[in-house]
């Protein structure tokens, strides 16, 4: 039997990942050869700068940027990481603001391109009517896909400090954090009905807001299809290893047709946002991994 494929995969700690980090569910075909980078979100400058890895979580818009500008990577139809947005938007107790109140304020965000910024002002259009033009949004970080420019109304930070550090001195008036939220009541979520507004775009769309999906380097779809089939198969083993209440939203989604309406709606989106070049159809975004999964996946 010939040795199994290695791999160099990056996938953060969750539950549905465990079980293939600490090798309880494996395949004879494929090895997936673990390296830990936290935050994660560390990993995807070099998976689309430099295809560092073989297998790698990566933002969606990160993703769906580097297609649009002929990156060596490939979309697999397996969502990793989802979580509901609009309470990631919060400003100081001590200056609080409406949604109403957002036009024209400064707004930071650790990049422009981040996946929650993107749904959090996805959400500010649909609920309030607000375009991303309509800010005026700080970044600390540059975008991960490094032939993307942000749009005009995007400027980088001067200096060292965090977004919680620039609220609490009110060189902006709020800010857009993930899980690195903090605690507290220090701060104030900017939409104080999140959790029901969260809730029942769930019941309309029937998915979570999408924030990490896996693709695969082009090298490793193109000399080593097995071991990404393989390795895709196994996620789907990990995630169906989970137990999840019926009637709690997943963090998990898995498939091109159940991936088809999220992705249109990201790409919509992106294209309101300026975050893509062009508009991306479902076909082009995930006909590399079909090619390479075939009908596995749908």
């Amino acid at each position: 039997m010939p040795e199994p494929a290695v791999l160099r995969t990056v996938l953060a700690d969750h539950p549905h990942t465990a079980k293939l980090k600490s090798g309880e569910l494996r395949d004879e075909r494929v090895t997936l050869s673990f390296t830990d980078i936290a935050p994660v979100h560390r990993a995807f400058a070099p998976m689309v700068r430099e295809e560092a890895y073989d297998l790698s979580e990566l933002a969606v818009v990160t993703a769906l940027q580097a297609i649009a500008y002929g990156r060596p990577v490939v979309l697999l139809p397996a969502v990793v990481a989802a979580r509901f947005q609009r309470g990631c938007l919060i400003a100081h107790a001590s200056r609080p603001v409406t949604p109403a109140q957002l036009a024209g304020t400064h707004v930071g965000v650790r990049s422009y391109t981040q996946t929650t910024g993107m749904w959090v002002r996805s959400h500010l259009a649909e609920d309030f009517g607000l375009a991303a033009r309509d800010m005026r949004w700080i970044t600390h970080e540059e975008p991960h896909v490094a032939q993307y420019t942000d749009p005009d109304f995007v400027r980088r930070g001067s200096g060292g400090a965090s977004l919680p550090d620039m609220l609490r001195e009110g060189r902006i008036d709020a800010a857009i954090l993930g899980n690195d939220l903090p605690e507290g009541e220090e701060f104030v979520r900017v939409v104080p009905d999140a959790d029901t507004r969260d809730e029942q775009w769930w019941h309309q769309h029937g998915y979570m807001p999408v924030n990490h999906m896996v693709v695969a380097g082009a090298w490793a779809c193109r000399w080593e299809p097995q071991a990404v089939r393989a390795a895709y198969h196994l996620l789907l083993r990990a995630d169906a290893a989970v137990e999840r209440p019926a009637d709690v939203p997943s963090p998990t989604l898995f498939g091109f047709d159940r991936l088809r309406e999220p992705i249109e709606h990201i790409v919509g989106a992106c294209l309101d946002q300026g975050l893509l070049p062009r508009r991306l159809t479902p076909d082009e975004i995930f006909e590399p991994a079909r090619s390479v999964l075939g009908s596995d996946a749908d």
